[in-house]
């Protein structure tokens, strides 16, 4: 069966390229040109991965996430100006699950889409099903986890931070092997996903009793899950 993909950019010039070549790499391609529609199909539930440009006239990018993480995790890749990092940020803290800088190339997109895609269905390596770190537990073939009994509200790559670091609690996990793992790709120069990332995951973890974050960061080796 093939993957679903809604591709969400009022350029329609450059939507028509990417809908054939990631149809001709197997996908089966939605295409939307505004914030509304594209945030209406998100949330219709025949999709697995919203592909979704930030500049936009009308409702940007950054709202129509917003109306998305509203109501759905699905994952989301942000098309976002190349350099421009405040973007770039915003999604990342609203929840999207990567980003791909434009003009992107289209194999790229295909890429990047295959490894969230891959993750969020737990084609993975074989590993422990039932993750237990203190009062944090994550079903890994179920991708949930809980924390004191707690369900947690992960976005796919939230989800895949959080496995990564349960199997690793401990010791620190450095941040290009989070972005192998969990990204699906390899950490780039002045790439700030995974610090904004965990900064939500932290949020959404709460503190340790003592008060102390659930996820310390270790200088000049990564992030750690602390071990209760």
């Amino acid at each position: 069966m093939k993957h679903r993909i809604l591709l969400v950019d009022d350029d329609v010039e450059l939507v028509e390229l990417l809908r054939d070549y990631l149809e001709r790499e197997g996908f089966a391609v939605t295409a939307a040109h505004d914030g509304i529609a594209g945030a209406a199909l998100a949330l219709s539930g025949e999709h697995e991965l919203v592909v979704l440009d930030v500049m936009m006239p009308g409702i940007d990018g950054i709202a129509t996430l917003g109306l998305i993480r509203a109501g759905s995790s699905l994952p989301v890749i942000m098309l976002t100006a190349r350099g421009d990092d405040l973007d770039r940020i915003a999604g990342l803290e609203l929840g999207a699950d990567d980003y791909v800088p434009k003009p992107c190339s289209p194999r790229e997109l295909a890429a990047r889409i295959r490894a969230i895609l891959k993750r969020s269905s737990g084609q993975v390596a074989a590993m422990p099903s039932v993750i237990v770190s203190g009062s944090l537990t994550v079903w890994s073939a179920q991708r949930r986890a809980e924390r004191d009994g707690k369900a947690l509200e992960l976005t796919s790559t939230e989800f895949n931070l959080v496995e990564v670091l349960a199997r690793n609690a401990g010791r620190p996990v450095s941040k290009a092997e989070l972005s192998e793992e969990a990204l699906g790709r390899a950490l780039t120069r002045f790439d700030r996903s995974i610090d904004v990332h965990m900064s939500s995951i932290r949020q959404k973890l709460g503190n340790l009793a003592d008060g102390r974050s659930c996820i310390q960061t270790v200088i000049r080796k990564g992030y750690q899950l602390v071990v209760e």
